[in-house]
């Protein structure tokens, strides 16, 4: 079984994809790896890539707003992206590009163990949860499966698009926070 830094290494020198020809860092997840719950997104921003770090931009403030919101931070939890380069012009990862990636974060979730995975947004929901998952319609909905619990709350940016799905995803992390106790 590897570790975390010879996983890390692998992703920071990953060309299993055409995203790793434009990518300036790979961007491996961040935080605790002791944490119960797995934050998964679909795929680093343009300020993750400068960075290598998941969430720095405005995503990331709302991200940590939400935290603040269920009385934790990002050192309580870890989060990660199934595609762990910048999709050009922050277009959806393609299917090709998340099967390359996908590896790492089985692996991810391997050495993690979480008791939760919480999918940010409707691209990571519909590739773990399952296909044909509906965003709007099902966040905050919870799935056991193999041990672990599943949901899906909308992405910090589409709150930066629509400010009015910020109170539904803060009930919604305060089921998250209800379930892990």
């Amino acid at each position: 079984m590897y570790t975390y830094d010879e996983l890390k290494n692998f992703v920071d020198h990953c060309g299993r994809c055409p995203l790793a020809r434009t990518r300036n860092r790979a961007v491996m997840g961040r935080g605790n790896l002791r944490s119960p719950v797995l934050f998964i997104a679909e795929g680093a921003g343009r300020n993750e890539d400068r960075d290598g770090i998941p969430f720095t931009g405005q995503s990331g403030q709302v991200f940590d707003r939400l935290l603040r919101e269920i009385g934790m931070t990002r050192e309580d939890v870890y989060i990660t992206n199934i595609v762990k380069c910048h999709p050009p012009g922050n277009r959806d990862p393609k299917p090709e590009e998340q099967e390359a990636c996908i590896p790492y974060l089985k692996y991810e979730t391997l050495l993690l163990r979480p008791k939760m995975i919480v999918c940010l947004g409707r691209v990571a929901a519909q590739r773990i949860i399952r296909p044909d998952f509906r965003i709007t319609r099902e966040h905050g909905s919870f799935l056991l499966r193999k041990g672990v619990w599943l949901t899906a709350v909308y992405h910090p940016s589409a709150i930066l698009r629509d400010d009015t799905k910020y109170p539904e995803t803060v009930v919604d992390f305060r089921a998250i926070k209800k379930r892990l106790m």
